[in-house]
Order: structure tokens, then sequence, then C-alpha cells
């Protein structure tokens, strides 16, 4: 369990599929970014993290990307 000034922050690291995302309601956005970035790096899980407003809420919006397309990537041709 991760802790963000002094708040829990429990990631499911098993559970996180690639392809999948999941947001983080906060006001330090990079501090959350740096936390979460740092974690992954140690399980050696590839990420993206977005600073984003979702419904009015401030955070931190983090994929999963081992192995596919990142996130609002374009497409290229083959």
């Amino acid at each position: 369990m991760l802790k963000i000034m002094n708040l829990p922050l429990l990631i499911q690291w098993e559970k996180f599929k690639p392809g999948t995302s999941f947001f983080v309601p906060c006001i330090d956005r990079a501090l959350t970014e740096r936390f979460v970035t740092t974690e992954a790096r140690r399980l050696q899980i590839n990420v993206i993290c977005k600073h984003v407003i979702e419904k009015g809420k401030y955070g931190v919006r983090v994929w999963r990307t081992d192995g596919i397309l990142e996130p609002h990537s374009p497409l290229t041709e083959v």
C-alpha cells in the first residue's frame, strides 16, 4: 500500500491488466504521479499517467501499457 500525504492508496497491482486504467482523485497530481510511477517501476510494470479532471475532480489517470498502444496515440500505418 502506498501512502501519499499520509493517505493510503491501495492499488491492486496483480489485478491491473494491460490496457486497463484507474483514476486517483488528488490535488497534488505531480506528487501522486511520482509515487505511482516509482512503485510501478519497482514492480517492472509500464504505466502512463495523465493529469486530468474527471466529473469535476482533479486527479491522475493511470494506464498500464505493457505491450499495447499508448492511450491517445495516433495510429500508424503498417
